[in-house]
């Protein structure tokens, strides 16, 4: 069995907005489609909780992460990396 697992986990590109927490960073994961009637193109966005084992996210920082087992009531994500850092 290897490491990881494509299929099962999912991975998601966000901005850190917050990371005032001990080990958890709350992660803005932004998305656009088309509404299905009007075809307009909508925003949605969703704020997901990551753990960060090192405490190493700031604000504003580009992240990856992915889903996990539940590691407490909210937060179900994992802090994979960094993609790019804020100024």
């Amino acid at each position: 069995m290897t490491a990881e697992r494509e299929s099962s986990q999912r991975e998601r590109q966000g901005t850190v907005v917050s990371d005032k927490m001990d080990k958890t960073i709350v992660v803005e994961v932004t998305s656009t489609k088309p509404h299905p009637l009007y075809k307009k193109v909508v925003r949605r966005s969703r704020r997901l909780k990551a753990h960060d084992e090192r405490n190493e996210a700031r604000i504003g920082d580009k992240v990856l992460v992915r889903e996990c087992r539940p590691l407490s009531r909210t937060k179900t994500w994992r802090l994979i990396r960094i993609l790019e850092r804020a100024e």
